[in-house]
C-alpha cells in the first residue's frame, strides 16, 4: 500500500514539475503568421503555424509553412534553450539549431549547415500580453544570397 502511495506521490510529482516548466515558458504554444504586419523576403521560405510543445526538460518546435519554391513542408527540432546544437528534420536549410534563452521573453538561435552558421534569428514574445512573437531573421541561402526578414505571429 505504501509503495503505490509512493509510486503515485512521485508521478504526480512529474507530473507537476512539467507543468510548471511549460507554464513558465512563454514560448509554448501555437503561433500563426500574421503576414499584414510581416516583412518577408520575396521567394524566400514561410512559416505559416510554429507550435512549441513542452517534451519533458526539452522542447519540440514543429513548423510548417512553404519552402522557397511554394511547396509545402514541416520541419521539427527538439532540444534545450541551452545554446548546443540539435538536430532538425525536414529542413533542407539547415541540419542543426542552437537555441539560447536571453530572458523569460527572448530567445537567440543559430541554424547551421554542415557546421556552418547561415541563420541568426531572434525571437521576441510580447512582455505585455504574451500573445504577439516577432521574429527577426537573417540567413545566406545555398547560392551565397543574404535575405532578412521580420514575422509576426500570434498565439492561438
Amino acid at each position: 500500500m505504501k509503495k503505490k502511495a509512493l509510486v503515485a506521490a512521485c508521478a504526480a510529482l512529474f507530473v507537476a514539475v512539467v507543468a510548471c516548466y511549460a507554464a513558465g515558458d512563454a514560448f509554448i504554444g501555437t503561433w500563426k503568421l500574421n503576414e499584414a504586419k510581416s516583412k518577408l523576403t520575396a521567394g524566400g521560405q514561410k512559416n505559416s503555424t510554429v507550435v512549441y510543445t513542452a517534451a519533458g526538460d526539452k522542447v519540440t518546435v514543429a513548423i510548417d509553412g512553404t519552402d522557397a519554391d511554394g511547396k509545402p513542408y514541416h520541419s521539427e527540432w527538439t532540444g534545450m534553450y541551452d545554446g548546443k546544437d540539435y538536430p532538425v528534420t525536414g529542413d533542407p536549410t539547415i541540419d542543426t539549431r542552437a537555441y539560447k534563452k536571453v530572458n523569460s521573453h527572448t530567445l537567440s538561435i543559430a541554424g547551421k549547415k554542415d557546421g556552418k552558421v547561415t541563420q541568426t534569428t531572434r525571437v521576441v514574445v510580447s512582455a505585455d500580453d504574451g500573445k504577439t512573437r516577432t521574429v527577426t531573421s537573417t540567413a545566406t541561402d545555398a547560392k551565397g544570397m543574404k535575405m532578412s526578414t521580420t514575422a509576426v505571429y500570434d498565439k492561438q
